[in-house]
């Protein structure tokens, strides 16, 4: 068990949040606290708003700065190992294990990648994050030129992004495109919830069938783009959801009843491989992350 030494978060609020009241706000952007526990510090003086004390009811407004210390915590039990895939003064790319947050959020701050890689190499930044139940691939910048240059890449969608996953049903093709736009839905359980919606933004995956196993299959997923859950909303909107998966159901929505939240466990999905221009050399390079045992038959 890891215990943290706590968090000092500074914040801005944002256009979707003004005139929220400040409890409200609190208790449905950090989850980690009950609403109890949040009343509790504001009314002890231990959450400022522009650098002074607020009551629970106070409207928040577009523009203010909210600061507020998290005492430290023990988190979760987590698999603290990764393995290096490649290295060199600019860049450097691991293999994250299933159940490992890229990131802190939520019980999450230093039972992160973020925080075991930066004890190999400090300074280190993740180009890129995937889910804490996906494994696999994840490329961190070691320069400020090398972060420039990749994370220009990646909006621009110069960055070829391959994953494998096991998906549920048998597909009548065995290529297919899903081009159903991703975007926010209500969602009780946290407020809004990416999903499809016909409102969201452009999004573009590529799946071929790399192996049919009885009413599931082994795909190959190629994204263009990069929404967050995008192949588990993708695969699901194509009625195909990841087999095991609590939270996206046929149609890319939150299935019927579900309480799940995104970062649940129980689907298979691995980031195999990316492609994409060396920041110093300019050359091309690839790079692959063998994919687990429950997946690795498909792959060549």
């Amino acid at each position: 068990m890891v215990r943290n030494r706590g968090y000092d978060y500074r914040e801005t609020v944002d256009p979707r949040s003004d005139g929220q009241a400040l409890l409200e706000y609190l208790s449905l952007r950090y989850r980690h606290s009950s609403d109890a526990e949040w009343r509790c510090r504001i009314e002890s003086r231990r959450v400022l708003v522009d650098g002074l004390a607020a009551s629970p009811d106070q409207p928040l407004r577009q523009g203010q700065t909210l600061e507020w210390h998290r005492p430290p915590w023990q988190e979760p039990d987590v698999p603290r190992s990764f393995a290096v895939l490649y290295e060199d003064a600019e860049i450097l790319a691991v293999a994250k294990p299933r159940g490992l947050p890229t990131v802190p959020g939520g019980s999450f701050l230093d039972n992160t990648l973020l925080a075991v890689v930066r004890e190999y190499a400090s300074g280190a930044v993740p180009v890129h994050r995937l889910g804490r139940w996906t494994s696999g691939l994840v490329l961190f910048a070691r320069t400020p030129r090398a972060r420039s240059h990749l994370s220009q890449a990646w909006r621009e969608q110069k960055v070829e992004k391959r994953y494998v996953a096991l998906a549920s049903g048998r597909p009548a093709r065995n290529r297919f495109e899903v081009t159903t736009p991703i975007g926010t839905v209500p969602y009780a359980p946290l407020g809004l919830l990416h999903a499809a919606s016909p409102t969201g933004k452009r999004s573009i995956s590529h799946v071929v069938v790399a192996e049919q196993r009885e009413d599931e299959f082994v795909a190959r997923v190629t994204i263009e783009t990069g929404r967050p859950h995008q192949i588990r909303i993708h695969l699901a909107a194509a009625g195909h959801p990841l087999v095991g998966d609590p939270l996206y159901g046929p149609g890319g929505l939150p299935r019927s009843g579900t309480r799940a939240l995104p970062g649940d466990p129980g689907y298979s999905l691995h980031a195999r491989s990316l492609i994409f221009e060396h920041p110093s050399t300019h050359a091309e390079i690839e790079l692959v992350c063998a994919a687990p045992p429950s997946l690795r038959v498909a792959i060549p």
